[in-house]
């Protein structure tokens, strides 16, 4: 069809604001009388808690609160298993953790006072490795794990906090039937969302007793619901209000600061401010989880996939937070977009004395992901095939199913694999010690909910009410126009009220490339609604029936007599002052169908999800033998949007998204000694710097999905899923040796070359186990 604003890439409605400097952050807030807050951080793994001393703290001039556990509620939070307390209660479980905080009137007397407070410690046992926590006699993380409440029936043991298994068909009936079966251990490590913004809240309580938490967030209404779980206040008592947020990729989907700052407000009645540094953010964030994969997979002769089998150990760290998730979604993603008919996929989320793992772009899926397709590129050298075609012989169709039995019809990962090949050149000859690269991607956008109201003013403009988050990637823009087109109105007339619990309809969170889809469909459904009372409320004032009335320039009038019509304007009065009452239209959507054939499942923390994506990533690298440095000739990524509502955004998105991948394959890691992180700043956390960017070619497939707003789907995600498989195999096509431990280093490739086995601790008992 021909849109009037949707397909068009239109100015992004904050594009001004970012541009001139005057979009607020949290750091340009400020309130009369405020305070600053400060944490005072576990400096060790694994202890008691035997006394705090705050005596000598207090009586530094300038302190006007400091709590403990012991100052506030018992609560405990998280998104799955609510295992976290605001500040440690009884013992600390990793190096980084709140013990305590203060509240003085400046940020220099706060870090003044923290080093104030003596802690007496009684260090206990400690683990690092999943491996090691899951067996019988490591020390326990959480005595009281089967006391949690949990919002799933989680499978538990020992230190494993949640276990998620998916079997179809007859495993061992398949990978009989295989002519060719591979089978390798895989690593990967720990990375950080490195947001440009550190995490940041502002708390205070306004005359009538209300907190009014001012945070930078992408989820306003879960930053109120884990307040409110934590501190054991009531939803209605707190306010969350967001402001521009510089970057999130899900480190900041649950709260950080948010319910201390709270805390220190209560104590005190002034406001708190409390912005991490960036060293807080590396020892106490919520970086993407590290793990160990095993992963097997069974083909017939002629390439044929017939049987997969995978174990994935998430290492979530201390507390499980978006571990459950991470590790379901995840292993749910193991499959591939591929046919497979025998499969069966365990994920283990298991605690260790780290810093807590949580969400981060991909959501589970880099890992698995990084894993399955390096063992499709070691079967394709074993059948002599091309890796391309054996990906193309046993990709995805329309009418194929997802795991779980669902019936896909918009799948579009042929297109891209063909496209991303084509733009590299794949079968053209390569130079020495040149080598190409794929990977292909499945993910979804269709999670939960998203509500909106869309609101016809006296004057005719529109106001748009809904909870979304636009935190860089765009959706803003996207669903104003949604709205436009909906309406016929221009962007102008439009007014987006978002980010204030008090404003807005409840929103899930800004996560899982759900915006586009999941979003989009609450904003059409909400604008139609409003549309079609404004076409009700003319066809009564016309004395015309609504099937003969057209919308055109903010106007409703009859389709052949354009003279007999009211303006926007005219309804808008018309319903505030005499006739039908304002008109809201409203949708609240949740992603519902179709379910899941659970018949396979155990222990997985989500309902159905829908709205599939596809993607394929293709690299051409030259690697140096004698340096081992991998250097980036040129990249493609082509991506299945379903319909692009904003053509120009999504190019941007599949150029960011793979850049943050190539930061994860090749330079980016925390890395740890004893549980504590000892490269926490960018002085020595290499993240991509724009000279070490490639040329990317970023490609559009649109295989439209009738079920997503003009036929979108999501993208924010899988951008980066497959960039460090398709890395890994470029690799190996250019000098022969298999890199399975992420960060693919210069070290590493030279250690490949000289031939040393790395070894990556795994032991039979856990494929015996699961």
């Amino acid at each position: 069809m021909d849109y009037q604003y949707i397909g068009k890439s239109i100015p992004k409605v904050d594009s001004a604001q970012k541009a001139t400097g005057t979009a607020q952050y949290i750091n340009d807030l400020s309130f009369p009388n405020m305070l600053w807050g400060k944490v005072l951080r576990s400096i060790y793994p694994h202890a008691e808690i035997v006394h705090i001393d705050k005596s000598k703290a207090e009586r530094l001039p300038g302190v006007k609160a400091i709590i403990t556990a012991q100052d506030i509620p018992d609560g405990l939070y998280g998104p799955f298993i609510k295992d976290e307390p605001v500040l440690a209660r009884g013992k600390v479980r990793y190096i980084g953790e709140p013990v305590a905080a203060v509240a003085a009137i400046d940020r220099e007397t706060a870090e003044e006072a923290i080093q104030l407070v003596e802690v007496e410690y009684d260090e206990l046992p400690s683990v690092f490795d999943p491996l090691e926590a899951m067996k019988s006699d490591a020390p326990l993380i959480h005595e009281d794990l089967s006391s949690y409440f949990c919002i799933f029936p989680a499978v538990q043991e020992g230190n494993v906090c949640s276990r998620t298994t998916f079997v179809e068909g007859d495993i061992q009936q398949g990978f009989k039937e295989a002519g060719l079966i591979v089978e390798e251990t895989f690593r990967t490590h720990m990375q950080h969302q490195s947001y440009m913004e550190p995490s940041g809240a502002i708390a205070l309580i306004d005359p009538s007793g209300k907190i009014i938490i001012h945070s930078s967030t992408q989820g306003i209404f879960i930053t109120q619901s884990r307040v409110s779980e934590s501190l054991k206040i009531p939803m209605s008592k707190i306010r969350v209000i967001a402001p521009n947020v510089g970057g999130g990729f899900g480190g900041k989907i649950e709260t950080n600061v948010q319910p201390i700052c709270v805390a220190l407000a209560q104590k005190t009645g002034l406001p708190i401010k409390v912005v991490l540094t960036r060293e807080e953010e590396f020892t106490a964030g919520r970086p993407r989880h590290p793990t160990t994969i095993w992963g097997k997979l069974g083909l017939k002769k002629d390439g044929t996939f017939v049987a997969k089998e995978m174990i994935n150990i998430f290492d979530t760290g201390a507390y499980s937070d978006d571990g459950p998730g991470v590790t379901g979604f995840g292993s749910l993603m193991a499959r591939g977009p591929y046919r497979i008919p025998n499969l069966k996929i365990v994920g283990n989320c298991v605690y260790t004395n780290k810093v807590k793992s949580g969400a981060f772009r991909g959501f589970g899926n880099p890992q698995t992901g990084f894993a399955s397709e390096s063992l499709i590129d070691m079967a394709a050298k074993e059948l002599n095939m091309d890796p391309l075609d054996l990906r193309l012989k046993n990709a995805l169709v329309p009418g194929d199913h997802s795991v779980g039995k669902q019936t896909i019809h918009s799948v579009g990962i042929m297109e891209c694999l063909k496209k991303a090949a084509e733009a590299l050149e794949w079968k053209q000859k390569k130079g020495k010690c040149r080598g190409r690269g794929i990977a292909a991607v499945n993910h979804i956008s269709g999670l939960l909910t998203v509500s909106a109201f869309v609101r016809i003013n006296e004057d005719g403009t529109i106001s748009l009410h809904v909870g979304t988050m636009d935190i860089g990637q765009g959706s803003d823009t996207i669903l104003t126009q949604i709205v436009a087109e909906e309406l016929g109105v221009p962007l102008e007339d439009i007014n987006l009220i978002s980010r204030d619990t008090d404003a807005a309809p409840y929103t899930w969170a800004t996560s899982a490339s759900r915006l586009t889809y999941t979003g989009g469909n609450a904003v059409r459904l909400a604008t139609i609604d409003a549309r079609e009372q404004l076409l009700e409320l003319a066809s009564k004032q016309l004395d015309e029936n609504k099937d003969d009335l057209m919308i055109q320039n903010k106007k409703i009038f009859v389709k052949w007599d354009p003279e007999k019509g009211l303006t926007f304007h005219q309804l808008g009065a018309i319903s505030c002052w005499v006739k039908g009452g304002p008109i809201v239209g409203k949708s609240s959507f949740m992603v519902e169908t179709p379910p899941f054939d659970r018949s396979g499942f155990s222990g997985f923390p989500f309902g159905t999800m829908t709205g599939y994506i596809f993607a394929a990533q293709a690299v051409e690298v030259e690697v140096d033998v004698e340096t081992g440095k991998v250097k980036m000739i040129q990249c493609a990524s082509a991506h299945d949007v379903g319909h692009a509502i904003h053509p120009q955004n999504v190019e941007g998105q599949i150029e960011g998204g793979f850049v943050q991948g190539l930061g994860y394959a090749l330079t980016e890691e925390i890395v740890f000694d004893g549980g504590k992180v000892i490269n926490p700043s960018f002085a020595d956390y290499k993240i991509p710097m724009a000279m070490d960017i490639p040329p990317i070619t970023p490609i559009i497939v649109e295989a439209y999905d009738e079920t997503g707003p003009y036929g979108a789907k999501g993208l924010g995600e899988p951008g980066l899923v497959g960039v460090a498989p398709a890395i890994a195999n470029a690799i190996y096509d250019a000098i022969g040796v298999r890199i399975k431990d992420l960060p693919i280093t210069p070290e590493k490739v030279l250690d490949a070359i000289k031939g040393k086995k790395v070894t990556i601790p795994w032991t039979d008992i856990w494929k015996k186990n699961f």
